[in-house]
């Protein structure tokens, strides 16, 4: 439970908002479709991190299927208490490409962040941005968030791209600010805001 201190101006979106209702699902271009995760994606989820690419750029990495499991019911209840979602992103609801996430909700100062990654099979076709892309603007429209950002290694090229094509402008560099398998890297940080075009 979070404790809630009182404001001095009303909360961008006011508690119980988001929990009010189911995570949606959001269709995005291409035919992707981002939905809540379900305890029958556990073996690909758990698959996608034997992948050296998502290893290298995602430290916390489940160590088995029944993990992943216990995973998607923290983020059901991540949901219900409005501090993150995360979903799957898929081909018409069925098979998984990838994943996105909400994380670090803030309903008072209306901003989150996002993560992201991609199975391999699926990259190179701008599953990344799309879904991206349809996230944001369900965030920053319907559900109410005025700051959508998130952070990237430097080093990594890719989802500066992807940031890019999304629309989420770079805003910045934060030194020596994350921990990757290789040591310590500099991150991009990108933002939307609502009313960017």
């Amino acid at each position: 439970m979070r404790v809630r201190f009182p404001l001095s101006t009303p909360p961008a979106i006011p508690a119980g908002t988001l929990a009010a209702g189911p995570q949606p699902v959001l269709p995005a271009q291409g035919g992707l479709l981002l939905r809540p995760w379900e305890p029958s994606d556990a073996s690909v989820f758990f698959a996608a991190y034997r992948d050296p690419e998502i290893q290298h750029w995602h430290t916390r990495q489940p160590a088995s299927e029944d993990q992943v499991r216990e995973w998607f019911e923290r983020y059901r209840r991540a949901w219900e208490q409005e501090t993150g979602a995360s979903w799957a992103v898929t081909r018409g609801g069925g098979e998984v490409l990838g994943r996105i996430a909400m994380g670090g909700m803030n309903l008072d100062d209306g901003v989150t962040g996002c993560m992201y990654w991609v199975l391999p099979a699926a990259r190179g076709a701008g599953v990344a941005s799309r879904a991206l892309t349809a996230l944001s603007a369900w965030a920053l429209g319907e559900a109410g968030f005025h700051r959508f950002y998130l952070e990237h290694s430097t080093r990594n090229q890719v989802s500066c791209r992807v940031a890019a094509k999304a629309g989420f402008l770079l805003e910045g560099t934060k030194r020596s600010d994350a921990i990757h398998s290789d040591g310590r890297h500099d991150m991009h940080l990108h933002a939307r805001i609502r009313g960017d075009g």
